[in-house]
């Protein structure tokens, strides 16, 4: 066995041990590279299960816990995505495997161009990135099947969860501080929305305007 396929395989068995056991995420995150979307001091560390930084003060999740919020979401084929916080581009990608089409929205204009040049690198053509202020959405595309969320809110952003179609889901993590915050699943029935606690995590901050580069 070369050394890749021997990483490969000590990946998805790492992400099997964190919980992340739906076939389709696991087949996404297995055929998705992580490395690309790393850069520079850190592309070693690709097949490893930990955050990582990238441009503009950001970091890459962790892969366990982009599957956890992937299989959370529970994505269908016929699914319209939105994920603000576009970041490496990595969490986009893992969706476009799974969804009809991806919007991926990030307030810093270098980290979209980035990772659309990733996107077309991979042949990944169901994305569309913008530069926005993601806490409001993107208005003109919705409604939609599904949100994730990969910043902190200290709640769910009412702009997003207006946003949501009857039946749909977002995950969000919430919380005040960077040290106590948890991934939610929102769903929003015919009456109001439901809200499951899923686990702790750790996320940067949701902020609102566009980023200095911008």
């Amino acid at each position: 066995m070369s050394d890749d396929a021997e990483r490969k395989m000590q990946f998805l068995y790492a992400l099997r041990s964190k919980g992340v056991t739906d076939h389709a995420v696991l087949s996404a995150m297995e055929k998705i590279d992580r490395g690309p979307f790393i850069r520079g001091y850190f592309t070693d560390r690709a097949y490893d299960d930990m955050p990582l930084p990238i441009s503009c003060g950001q970091t890459i999740s962790q892969p366990s816990v982009v599957g956890l919020m992937t299989q959370a979401l529970d994505v269908s084929s016929r699914d319209k995505v939105l994920e603000v916080g576009t970041g490496s581009g990595y969490q986009a990608a893992i969706l476009s495997c799974l969804a009809r089409r991806v919007y991926t929205v990030d307030r810093h204009m270098r980290l979209v161009r980035e990772a659309r040049a990733v996107f077309d690198q991979l042949g990944l053509t169901n994305i569309t990135a913008f530069t926005a202020d993601g806490s409001f959405g993107l208005p003109d595309q919705a409604p939609f099947d599904r949100i994730l969320v990969t910043a902190a809110a200290e709640d769910p952003p009412g702009p997003l969860l207006a946003q949501l179609k009857i039946g749909g889901i977002m995950v969000v993590p919430v919380g005040q501080s960077d040290t106590v915050q948890s991934l939610i699943r929102v769903t929003r029935l015919e009456t109001g929305y439901e809200y499951d606690e899923l686990r702790p995590v750790r996320f940067v901050p949701l902020v609102e305007g566009l980023g200095k580069d911008s």
